[in-house]
């Protein structure tokens, strides 16, 4: 984890100078195809580990998705068509292994693209992309920054789509005044406190002490959850903590009686929660990511293809598994193939201005701008509408679609704020 590098005194750009020396030292070898060769794209996440929940879900969900493509006869370049090829690699939520397998991919494998998962693993392949000029992508535009030109958002904007659950719990539970929040110490735990703290004070709901960090490598969240109900709060906030502590730390709550308000970014394999706790207990939780069979997701401000048939084949070939990524990475990629048949080529630097010409985007849950210069230092996230979905009856179920860069107009200053306090604005990261 990158947050025990900075603890042991290795700073993030100590750590990336150190890694630019191992990484590829030149630009991209020859991206040309024969002609129907396949294009192969890297998969480049945690496929094992404590944080696989968000990477191998999203490969099986690519896996679908280029099956559908490949059915249809491929991505059609200037040359012709051309089927598509994931090429995955396990980068265990490591940033050394992250840049192994960035190298290999490259250097190796030929990829015209890379998506990533990207928090602590991210320092460890910029200067893979820097070196390279290679297209990246990532589901944390909390990686951007104006040091790394090619890294896009083009999917979740994690965390600042959060404050949309907020604004929905304000609104639907007035009586809701203090929350508390929990998350783990890292890359993914500290920008989504600092994004709660902002939306929470947005509100006029008090966040009763600090954010209570814990080490990632926790596996007894008995004396944690107990510290949290210490306090009596009406809203308990699981922040963006992992699926294997969201899961233990619910049981805690049921097993210690608590009755208020849940929020969280996800609540990835529910069903189990539910089972573990109670439907009762599950009933009202609120988080960001739906279950693509609701019928929300059929309407015309929705620019991800059959949204109900991807979840159907999926549901079928993988029971059980559907998560907050099993869409994410194909989202990713139908921007990424819109781009290269209207660039008519796979090379990295044309998709990449074909995405961003005119500074809009089809974003899965409508129509987005490519923003993010005061937040990150360069507009390479793709924001727009995000849903917010509660637990009803047993089923996820999207409540709504909120406006993110309304609330931002609106509270920005309070998210800088909150950023700043937590050392996660940009120019603080690098």
């Amino acid at each position: 984890m990158i947050s025990k590098l900075m603890a042991a005194g290795l700073s993030r750009r100590t750590f990336l100078k150190s890694t630019a020396i191992t990484a590829v030292g030149a630009s991209l070898p020859s991206m040309s195809l024969a002609a129907g060769e396949p294009i192969k794209i890297g998969f480049l996440a945690p496929l094992t580990g404590a944080v696989a929940a968000w990477g191998k879900p999203g490969l099986d969900g690519c896996q679908i998705w280029a099956e559908r493509v490949n059915a249809a006869g491929g991505i059609e370049l200037s040359d012709g068509k051309h089927p598509v090829e994931f090429v995955s690699y396990d980068n265990e939520y490591d940033p050394a292994k992250a840049r192994t397998g960035a190298t290999k991919m490259i250097r190796e494998d030929g990829v015209s693209f890379i998506m990533m998962l990207g928090g602590d693993t991210w320092p460890g392949v910029q200067p893979v992309a820097d070196k390279t000029g290679m297209l990246f992508s990532t589901l944390l535009p909390s990686d951007l920054s104006p040091d790394s030109t090619t890294l896009l958002a083009p999917a979740e904007v994690h965390p600042i789509y959060l404050v949309t659950g907020v604004d929905y719990l304000a609104d639907t539970y007035p009586d809701a005044k203090t929350a508390v929040i929990c998350a783990q110490d890292d890359a993914l735990g500290l920008p989504s406190v600092a994004t709660y703290l902002a939306a929470f004070e947005a509100r006029g709901i008090e966040v009763l002490g600090e954010p209570l960090l814990f080490d990632p490598a926790t596996t007894d969240f008995a004396p944690i959850v107990t510290r949290m109900l210490s306090s009596n709060p009406d809203i308990i906030c699981l922040d963006t903590c992992y699926s294997d502590y969201v899961h233990p730390i619910c049981e805690q709550l049921f097993q210690q009686g608590y009755a208020g308000k849940l929020i969280s970014a996800t609540a990835d394999f529910y069903d189990q929660m539910i089972a573990k706790t109670s439907k009762e207990f599950m009933e009202g939780f609120i988080f960001q990511f739906p279950d693509f069979d609701d019928p929300a997701l059929a309407g015309d401000n929705i620019n991800f293809e059959d949204a109900n048939g991807f979840y159907e084949a999926y549901a079928e070939r993988h029971p059980g598994e559907w998560g907050a990524v099993s869409w994410e990475y194909a989202s990713i990629m139908d921007l990424w193939k819109a781009a290269a048949e209207k660039a008519g080529s796979a090379d990295p630097d044309a998709v990449m201005a074909a995405m961003k010409e005119g500074g809009t985007g089809k974003h899965a849950f409508g129509d987005a701008k490519w923003w993010g210069t005061e937040l990150f230092g360069i507009d390479n996230a793709l924001v727009g509408d995000w849903p917010v979905v509660v637990i009803e009856n047993g089923k996820a179920v999207i409540k709504g679609f909120k406006s993110i860069p309304d609330w931002y107009d609106q509270h920005g200053d309070l998210l800088i704020k909150h950023m700043q306090t937590y050392n996660q604005m940009y120019d603080q990261r690098g």
